[in-house]
């Protein structure tokens, strides 16, 4: 692995550095810091400090891609997927509307579309076959917790829970283990990400909200699913009777738009 450090020198000033094997670079460090004074100590040291940083951006942007740069106890939510694509994900969450899932699918499989399934974990215990279509259809499983608590304001231990037991409980149903979690109500905090990041998960957020599950009314999902679209895209939607009379125009505004209808995974690749 390439290691980068500065050499101070009253000669040369700051020189810069990638060596490879940690013991020649413990070596140069104290060799050089019997050189120099103690008044000139702290000048050594901002000079080490700013010498590594620059040249570990420099490898970084060297290496191509954007770096994320996250410090070691902070998790993330993703709340869109890759933003140069024409990839857009439709999100399903699912507590309730079982009724209305099959004839969602039967949109999806006419149009050539996969969408992502949250599924709570109660909803999965009462309705385990109809997650197994989900499944031989071809669309992605996510985890939604199991009881729809919210996760902001539930111990680490509780949050844990929540996505074990769906997890087991998926995982038994379909034999497939999930990489993805939606909050209930989208609600989280930094525990919820640490203990959903250590469970192999990625919290997943959304881009537009239909709002369905409060406002059933068929117009006003559709003008909020294709709002101002662009690649990336999160939709979250739910089982209800209006959703389902807007999908299938929600789906062919995109397909017809030049977007692929993926699943969030695909859509975060």
């Amino acid at each position: 692995m390439l290691k980068c450090f500065s050499q101070n020198s009253v000669k040369t000033g700051v020189v810069f550095y990638l060596l490879k094997g940690d013991k020649l670079i413990q070596k140069s460090i104290l060799y050089n810091m019997k050189k120099i004074s103690v008044k000139n100590f702290r000048k050594y040291v901002s000079n080490f400090a700013i010498g590594l940083m620059l040249v570990c951006l420099f490898s970084l942007t060297y290496l191509g891609g954007t770096a994320k740069v996250f410090s070691s106890n902070s998790y993330d939510a993703l709340y869109h997927g890759n933003l140069e694509s024409k990839n857009v994900s439709i999100m399903i969450n699912v507590y309730m509307g079982t009724e209305y899932i099959e004839p969602m699918l039967e949109v999806f499989e006419k149009n050539n579309a996969k969408a992502t399934f949250f599924v709570g974990g109660s909803w999965v215990a009462k309705n385990s076959e109809v997650l197994k279509l989900i499944d031989q259809k071809g669309h992605e499983i996510g985890n939604h917790g199991y009881w729809h608590k919210d996760h902001k304001n539930i111990s680490e231990q509780k949050n844990q829970e929540e996505m074990l037991l769906t997890h087991e409980i998926v995982k038994a149903t379909i034999e497939k283990d999930m990489l993805l979690f939606a909050p209930p109500s989208g609600s989280f905090s930094q525990t919820t990400l640490k203990v959903s990041s250590s469970m192999g998960y990625k919290t997943i957020m959304w881009t537009k909200d239909t709002i369905d599950w409060r406002d059933q009314d068929t117009e006003l999902i559709y003008s909020r699913a294709i709002k101002n679209p662009k690649g990336g895209d999160f939709i979250l939607m739910h089982p209800t009777k209006c959703t389902l009379q807007a999908l299938e125009r929600v789906v062919q505004f995109y397909t017809n738009n030049g977007y692929n209808l993926t699943t969030v995974s695909e859509n975060i690749a």
